[in-house]
């Protein structure tokens, strides 16, 4: 299925990884949640040809995780400041950050988050905002929304069959 079926059907996921789910866009957006707004800066960081980089910051901006603003006129410059959506998107970093260092960290971790009181390293979980409870306790489920469409609903109903059946 290509990824304009996924999000013609109103696949969250399908529509996050679009805008924001390449390696360089990620990392674009965990360089700028460190506070680098300048396109040098990210090219320094990344190592990035800079085609690559002026074109996912264009993606980004298009997607609304960054908002072009010039910082100098001669020569003109453009810095990349985080929008909202784009310092929503911090837990979701930290989530990829720790399955990557639970899963892929072999060598050890060379990153990672700590309490910037006490230096100690942090174990970042998904937690509901309402409960304070753990996402992935078993007490949660996917379900369609008020909004979901028919091919929507037909691949939760498949899935919760799945499910029950014991086969996911």
């Amino acid at each position: 299925m290509r990824i304009s079926e996924f999000d013609s059907s109103l696949c969250p996921v399908a529509r996050t990884v679009e805008r924001a789910g390449d390696m360089w866009s990620l990392m674009i957006l965990r360089d700028a949640l460190h506070g680098l707004t300048r396109f040098d800066q990210f090219r320094k960081s990344l190592g990035v040809a800079p085609n690559i980089l002026a074109d996912r910051l264009t993606r980004l901006v298009e997607a609304g995780f960054l908002q072009r603003r010039p910082y100098s006129r001669r020569p003109p410059r453009d810095e990349y400041v985080l929008t909202e959506m784009g310092r929503d998107f911090r837990p979701v970093l930290y989530a990829i950050m720790a399955f990557g260092n639970r899963h892929f960290a072999k060598e050890g971790l060379a990153s990672g988050l700590v309490d910037t009181e006490t230096g100690a390293q942090a174990e970042p979980v998904v937690v509901d905002a309402r409960t304070g409870r753990r996402v992935d306790d078993g007490s949660f489920a996917l379900a369609a929304g008020p909004a979901a469409d028919e091919p929507m609903l037909a691949r939760m109903a498949f899935v919760a069959h799945a499910a029950e059946a014991g086969r996911l």
